[in-house]
């Protein structure tokens, strides 16, 4: 990135001014996601509750992109009615009756828990509803893993994809729930294709502070994963956002990392924090966002109302990534012979 660095003349401090790069056009980085998609069948996807023309729409797309075999679930007269608005066809897809949308979010949490089908999309309901089923201890589909939310940004004016969590799902995590948030981010990153993401933990300041937790926290988060309590990435914070964004930032400020102005993943502190930073992104920045609810048996599509078409079938393309890569581990595993005693 190029900066304009502007030194106020009483010298107590320096700011740096950010002269917009435009690395990308708006999307481009989910278009080279999904050219890696040719090899990967599609997964059967248990689509909860698609009763808006948002939802089916993108279950379709998603269907049409090769990306997911959707199962529809939910009120069959509000289904049709929407695909007759809509002028589609769905005699190519599986329909399932429910009454109702909590009727179709445990149907389809079934399915998964039994294997039949590989992954959730959320449709027409309240995330709150659709994780409530995830979530029920004698029914559900959680796992030892803390679930956790990543947003997979393609932003403009940032040279590689930015993910960002956790903005959806943990209000405010422990130490402990960040170190499952931290590490389910990982995952994904080497799913997609980084072999060791650099790891951003944010917060407000660069110091450790004993009145900012989030700075203990990721103080404590790079020890762990210096203990191998987290694997796979280099971690490094607390970091502001400016240092995170800016390799000149953080000269200026004498922080010296191979995190600082080519993060792959940012870590918040809380919701909150999290939810403005990705609309803030999207809003200022003509960024957009994909979203992945992972730690669950299956991988949870999550689409929002705004998001644009592309923006949904990334969503759908990281999930099949996901269900690739851990049948390829699978059979990987399988196929390991061993030497005759």
């Amino acid at each position: 990135m190029k900066y304009k660095r502007n030194t106020p003349k009483n010298n107590h401090h320096s700011n740096v001014m950010m002269t917009p790069i435009v690395f990308h056009e708006p999307g481009e980085l989910y278009k080279e996601l999904m050219t890696n998609l040719q090899k990967i069948n599609p997964i059967r996807t248990a689509v909860i509750h698609p009763v808006n023309e948002v939802s089916l729409l993108g279950a379709i797309e998603s269907a049409q992109a090769n990306l997911i075999t959707p199962v529809l679930i939910g009120p069959l007269h509000k289904i049709h009615a929407v695909a007759k608005k809509l002028h589609l066809d769905l005699t190519p897809y599986e329909l399932i009756a429910t009454p109702h949308s909590h009727a179709a979010a445990a149907l389809g949490v079934t399915l998964a828990r039994e294997g039949k089908v590989e992954a959730l999309m959320k449709g027409a309901l309240h995330t709150e509803e659709l994780m409530h089923a995830v979530l029920e201890k004698n029914s559900g589909i959680r796992t030892e893993r803390r679930m956790s939310h990543v947003f997979v940004m393609d932003v403009p004016l940032y040279p590689r994809l930015m993910l960002v969590s956790d903005a959806a799902i943990n209000i405010y995590p422990s130490l402990e729930d960040k170190r499952d948030i931290v590490q389910n981010a990982i995952d994904l990153a080497q799913d997609i294709g980084i072999k060791s993401p650099k790891v951003a933990v944010l917060s407000a300041v660069e110091t450790v502070s004993p009145k900012i937790q989030s700075t203990i926290d990721a103080a404590a988060l790079c020890k762990m994963a210096d203990r191998g309590q987290i694997k796979g990435g280099i971690l490094d914070g607390p970091l502001a956002f400016d240092n995170v964004v800016s390799k000149e930032a953080a000269k200026i400020k004498g922080i010296i990392s191979p995190v600082v102005g080519q993060a792959d993943v940012l870590i918040v502190p809380d919701l909150e924090s999290g939810n403005m930073l990705v609309k803030q992104l999207e809003y200022l920045s003509n960024a957009q966002s994909a979203g992945i609810v992972l730690g669950a048996k299956v991988p949870i599509i999550l689409t929002s109302r705004s998001d644009t078409s592309l923006a949904r079938l990334a969503s759908s393309a990281l999930a099949a990534i996901m269900v690739s890569k851990k049948l390829s581990s699978r059979k990987k595993n399988h196929d390991v012979s061993y030497p005759n005693p």
